[in-house]
């Protein structure tokens, strides 16, 4: 972006970051982080060394009451390290803000640490014991936090071993990502970008512009990424192995089993659960192989290039401003629920969007929150298309997901899990692209549903793909000690094939995708998108037969951490243990391929 674009955006379009604070050198940023320690160590000096919460249910809920608005209102590191974890998402190469970030990192890190005996106590409640803290009920408020603590017991080490491992994470996991990201965003390149004009673009505008209809345009920006990617593989290759290796450190000291387990400990569901949807999803992956086939078809090539599986496909006819695209959004949220308009209405108002690409932020999109007491922001690289819109969608469908656990839950029970992180998002995406699809004619029409299905084919089976590609990558990690970046390539190309099928070419260069996809440095994370869409479907199928259902969503979007996924989800009559529950998702995916296969036909496409 030219400084000239940079000036001119409004003030509704950058986060406003004086709520936290009015710039880095504000002196305030002193005075919190020593009423953060100060509010810690009132808390750690008080219970550090007594017993009594142990035995005694109604001294416990004393205990969590004082740890919970702790919590709630700074945890260990406050506005400063929220506000600094922001900034490094607006500049991720400044040397300054890294220093200062890393330091509140170092100061949360001895808080936590010096208060994390309190966690580790309750776990070690006897199991004697346990029944009677569950069914306690002054304890009510908290017994879901409790039973989770319990769950994750046999996985924690004593207070010494935890806070050596809690002092390593910098050093052994994410500074190790957080280069390797830095590496890759500060990265410009001169490519096509339409009219045969050449241009200086972003990383992140790469990665945009190999999914343009323009086969000039997505070949140069495909050169550039993996020109991009090249540069820098050899360092992944080290990073990946580092994080790897402390990953696999850490498991076996803490007896899990298989690699995936502490995620899902910590997203509160069976592995069971997450084996059936991985196992139901791999099942049909002749869906998206048929899918491709279709495509390659519909541009007119026997195969396609690897990076060709995304490209736009025949012309949906808008350019998206941001602020066409904001009013969009808002319709449809108003129309589904006023309550749900007025929280996207706040973001906008108040600075909570940043909208625009620029050098040095941070790719891609996401939606963050930190303390219960601090405001939700949404990070987005808006250039204006039609999948720039559902992006809004989908981020402020995790933002309203957070502002209404916030107004029903309390601190502990305030986030999501990560097996259901992605339901409110998509459920909110598709809804918005029905609205989109509204007076649309039959090109338009073609060009929407096949868009829809290459996102819910990344969605759902690409995400699965990568699932698998993770689980064979931890084992054989642990089988050689060591993978080249060959080796990883080859996995990596072994698992997308087997869901794309033999009309994509893993093309010279895919091998080294990985380097960029962040999700598999955060370790099976990516089951919850999958997950997240086959549910929202069922969701959004409810509130169309019958828009009052709406309550129901809501009423699950404002349970965040209070109950496990399971229950929450049965109470909307929603078996998330059933594999025809997932098979039927399926079917709605391979329903949509075939309305698009006889419209194509239809307008004599294929």
């Amino acid at each position: 972006m030219t400084n000239s674009k940079r000036k001119s955006l409004g003030k509704r379009e950058v986060w406003n970051l004086g709520v936290l604070f009015s710039g880095d050198a504000d002196p305030g940023i002193e005075d919190q982080l020593a009423e953060v320690r100060r509010k810690s160590y009132e808390f750690i000096n008080k219970w550090k060394g007594r017993r009594d919460y142990l035995r005694d249910p109604g001294v416990l809920r004393q205990a969590l009451d004082e740890y919970e608005a702790w919590k709630g209102d700074c945890g260990s590191d406050g506005d400063p390290g929220y506000y600094f974890w922001l900034r490094t998402q607006q500049d991720q190469n400044s040397p300054d803000l890294k220093a200062r970030f890393n330091k509140i990192e170092e100061f949360s890190r001895k808080i936590e640490n010096d208060i994390q005996f309190f966690y580790l106590g309750i776990a070690k409640i006897s199991p004697r014991l346990r029944k009677k803290f569950l069914g306690a009920p002054v304890l009510r408020k908290y017994r879901h936090f409790i039973d989770r603590i319990f769950a994750e017991s046999g996985h924690l080490l004593g207070e010494r071993e935890e806070k050596i491992l809690n002092l390593k994470s910098a050093v052994s996991y994410s500074n190790w990502v957080r280069m390797t990201a830095g590496f890759l965003v500060r990265e410009e390149r001169k490519v096509f970008v339409g009219d045969g004009t050449r241009d200086v673009r972003t990383f992140s505008d790469i990665l945009s512009l190999m999914n343009s209809g323009d086969r000039k345009v997505r070949d140069s920006a495909n050169r550039a990424f993996n020109d991009i990617l090249m540069k820098h593989v050899d360092v992944a290759e080290a990073e990946l192995n580092s994080v790897l290796a402390n990953k696999k450190v850490d498991d076996e000291l803490r007896h899990f089993e298989r690699p995936d387990l502490s995620r899902h400990i910590n997203d509160d569901i069976d592995s069971e659960v997450v084996d059936c949807l991985i196992g139901s999803v791999a099942e049909r992956f002749d869906i998206p192989a048929e899918y491709y086939r279709l495509k390659a078809r519909l541009l007119g090539a026997r195969k396609l290039k690897y990076h060709e599986r995304n490209a736009d496909f025949g012309k949906i006819g808008k350019h998206y401003p941001y602020a066409k695209s904001r009013q969009l959004v808002y319709r449809v949220l108003k129309r589904l629920d006023d309550e749900f308009a007025d929280i996207f209405g706040s973001f906008t108002e108040n600075g909570r969007i940043d909208v625009y690409p620029r050098k040095g932020k941070t790719s891609g999109a996401f939606c963050v929150h930190h303390c219960l007491s601090q405001p939700t922001f949404i990070l987005l690289n808006h250039t204006g298309t039609l999948h720039d819109v559902l992006t809004i969608a989908h981020e402020v469908g995790h933002g309203i997901n957070n502002e209404l656990i916030r107004k029903k839950q309390n601190a502990l029970n305030f986030g999501t899990p990560t097996s259901t992180a992605e339901v409110a998002s998509t459920f909110l995406e598709d809804f918005v692209l029905e609205e989109i699809l509204k007076g649309s004619d039959d090109e338009q029409k073609l060009a929407i549903m096949v868009m829809k299905l290459n996102d819910d084919v990344s969605t759902i089976f690409r995400q699965v793909a990568c699932y698998r590609f993770e689980r064979e990558l931890h084992r054989v990690f642990g089988e050689k000690g060591y993978l080249s970046k060959g080796e990883i390539g080859a996995l990596f190309q072994k698992h997308m094939a087997a869901y794309m099928g033999d009309c994509v070419e893993q093309s010279p260069g895919s091998e080294n995708w990985w380097v960029y996809w962040g999700h598999i440095r955060y370790f099976f994370y990516v089951y919850s998108y999958a997950s997240g869409l086959l549910i929202s479907k069922s969701m959004q199928n409810s509130v169309k037969k019958d828009p009052e259902f709406v309550a129901k969503v809501k009423e699950f979007l404002s349970a965040g951490l209070s109950e496990s996924p399971r229950k929450i989800f049965l109470k909307l009559g929603i078996d998330i243990t059933d594999r025809l529950f997932w098979n039927r998702g399926l079917d709605e995916v391979e329903n949509l391929l075939k309305e698009t296969t006889a419209l194509a036909r239809k307008l004599g496409k294929i």
